[in-house]
């Protein structure tokens, strides 16, 4: 007779995700997020009090800033580990949806519980309930849907029994990996049932290592033996499948260059002979000169995103062939690839085999010499020093201040192409940028979800004053819980990076810096004295050798560190990038417009479909 123990549904999940294991031995489920209301903390708040030894737990200050920490942990642990993020119904869980958009995205685990309404009905209309006139099943977590990897709405205690090995079964398949929603009506929370004791004894949760099809790895062979420019490009898969090594053997052995997107920055150290460095609309000349040229891209571990492939403009030659190493058939089979779906490392390893002793013809002498001695230079410390910094100096000054142990982290705005093309990764790891979703308001909670994965790693985040305002919230969290990185905040007085774009596609300044628009009162924010009521060490520095001063005592800080800086907002590297598709209007009465939607239109005759 099979034993059973009687629980709440919610003393069921909160035990069983306790005891799911990696093959580490660790706890896939490093501990739970949790804002509570009254859709969660009657049923899995108590639960969660007494599983406190097993799991804990931490209150945030915004659901949607509690999940990105959470997915910063999963992709800074190489998606081994991951985080669970319970709210309330209505407004809490709506605050996930953005960050589980952004896990789907980048194909990150997370584990999202949201409460939801009342499965027996009795309440109806229940606080914060919205009713869908047609449907009587539709509630709030719906819109969790279309982001979410796995979608269960759990309203019978029983139903954890398949629900939650389908839930581990997504978080850690490497193909599937992405975020979980279990909508976890409030009443059903409270419900007790005679649960298995099977179901909650710890299980291993292996990874799966896909190794190649036979033929598809003959057609790949064939093809790179064939080809004369071949180029690889490294993306993020490369580090969740712990393939840095062999794609510095892979590339070194066969003479095949190397092109990072965001995802992959630091698969290979900045100065290895074989690494282009970035590629794309972030790119620089290394590697958007050989992928012009190139006739054929072998892309490992990448999804191709439109600032890759530059709107597939960027891979010219018109002899090309795309061929995609990728875990994921949907990923590997995007724009006509010739699909060799694999794991990273198995992938590369079989292939390297099959390759034997053939190297190309590939030929990049000078290039990187040639970028670095452009763009080395825009990192200077500046000779004038009334001049506001360029956002390029600012990356020197904490490029000079990094040790090996420095993880630089960020978003969305301007840092983002700055950093892919001028921040020199030692070591994988150490670069981690969320630029699949570009999603603003990541950073400080990001750096605390870096941080908690690796508490010995120097974590130093870069955010704008936009993406601060939207989302700071966190900071108080890591004060209380004494979690040290450093902010660097650059403040040019708005949304610097989307103002330049404007003035691209030919429009005029508006609605963007501050200064563009309208207001009755100038805003004069002081972020340091606001970082400071939240709890971080805080400080305004005047200048680049003030900034330095400042980073170098980072080490003897407690808790958050916040550095505010004053930048300029018009400057960007002028070297590199490849053309980006942002539709310009047809018809306008400014002239810059009507002359960008030409050079768009020219732009457009270069972007391949195939």
């Amino acid at each position: 007779m099979t034993k059973t123990i009687r629980l709440t549904a919610a003393q069921a999940m909160v035990r069983y995700v306790a005891a799911q294991r990696n093959e580490d031995g660790d706890a896939i489920i490093a501990g739970c997020w949790a804002i509570f209301g009254h859709g969660n903390v009657a049923g899995l708040g108590e639960a969660l009090y007494h599983a406190r030894e097993s799991l804990a737990t931490w209150r945030g200050h915004n659901e949607q800033t509690m999940a990105h920490a959470a997915i910063a942990f999963a992709k800074q642990s190489a998606r081994k580990r991951a985080m669970m993020v319970s709210s309330s119904i209505g407004p809490g869980a709506l605050n996930m949806v953005t960050a589980a958009a952004l896990a789907h995205v980048n194909r990150l685990p997370v584990l999202l519980v949201p409460g939801d309404i009342f499965a027996n009905r009795g309440p109806d209309p229940v606080l914060q309930q919205i009713e869908d006139f047609g449907d009587g099943t539709i509630s709030a977590n719906d819109c969790f849907k279309p982001v979410s990897r796995y979608f269960d709405r759990i309203t019978r205690p029983e139903q954890l029994l398949t629900a939650l090995p389908r839930a581990f079964r997504t978080l850690t398949d490497p193909a599937d990996c992405g975020p979980v929603t279990l909508s976890f009506c409030q009443d059903v929370q409270a419900e007790a049932f005679d649960y298995p004791e099977s179901f909650f004894e710890p299980q291993v949760w292996h990874r799966r290592r896909i190794r190649p099809d036979e033929g598809e790895l003959a057609r790949v062979v064939a093809a790179i033996k064939a080809a004369r420019n071949p180029v690889i490009v490294a993306g993020g898969g490369v580090h969740y499948a712990g393939a840095c090594d062999a794609l510095k053997a892979f590339a070194a052995a066969h003479n095949i260059p190397v092109a990072e997107t965001q995802a992959g920055k630091s698969a290979l150290p900045w100065d290895d002979p074989m690494n282009l460095g970035p590629i794309g609309v972030t790119g620089g000349e290394p590697a958007n000169r050989v992928c012009e040229g190139a006739d054929l891209v072998l892309g490992v571990g990448t999804r191709f995103q439109d600032f890759t492939t530059g709107s597939w403009g960027l891979f010219a030659n018109p002899a090309r062939r795309l061929i995609s190493l990728n875990v994921a058939a949907y990923d590997a089979a995007k724009h006509g690839a010739e699909p060799l779906m694999a794991d990273a490392l198995k992938g590369l390893e079989e292939l390297t085999a099959a390759l034997g002793s053939h190297r190309a013809a590939t030929q990049t002498d000078g290039l990187k010499s040639d970028w670095f001695a452009k763009v080395d230079p825009l990192t200077d410390a500046p000779t004038d020093t009334n001049a506001l910094a360029s956002d390029m100096q600012v990356i020197g000054a904490v490029q000079r201040a990094a040790n090996r142990d420095t993880v630089v982290m960020c978003a969305a705005g301007t840092m983002p192409g700055e950093l892919h093309k001028l921040w020199k990764a030692g070591r994988p790891g150490s670069y981690h940028m969320e630029y699949g979703f570009s999603c603003m308001g990541y950073e400080i909670a990001g750096a605390m979800g870096i941080k908690m994965a690796e508490p010995e790693r120097d974590v130093v985040c870069f955010t704008g004053d936009g993406t601060y305002m939207m989302a700071n919230s966190e900071l108080a969290t890591a004060a209380m819980m004494g979690i040290a990185f450093t902010v660097v905040i650059t403040d040019n007085r708005g949304y610097g990076c989307i103002n330049r774009l404007q003035m691209g596609t030919g429009g005029a300044e508006f609605n963007n810096l501050l200064e563009h628009t309208i207001h009755e009162t100038p805003s004069r924010i002081d972020f340091a004295a606001h970082a400071a009521s939240l709890g971080a060490t805080a400080l305004k520095v005047g200048s680049i050798a003030e900034m330095e001063e400042a980073l170098a005592r980072r080490g003897t800080i407690k808790g958050p560190y916040v550095i505010v800086i004053d930048t300029d907002p018009y400057p960007s590297t002028p070297h590199g990038s490849t053309w980006w598709d942002v539709a310009v209007p047809e018809i306008s009465q400014r002239a810059e417009v009507n002359a960008a939607r030409a050079g768009y239109l020219e732009n457009k005759k270069s972007q391949r479909a195939d």
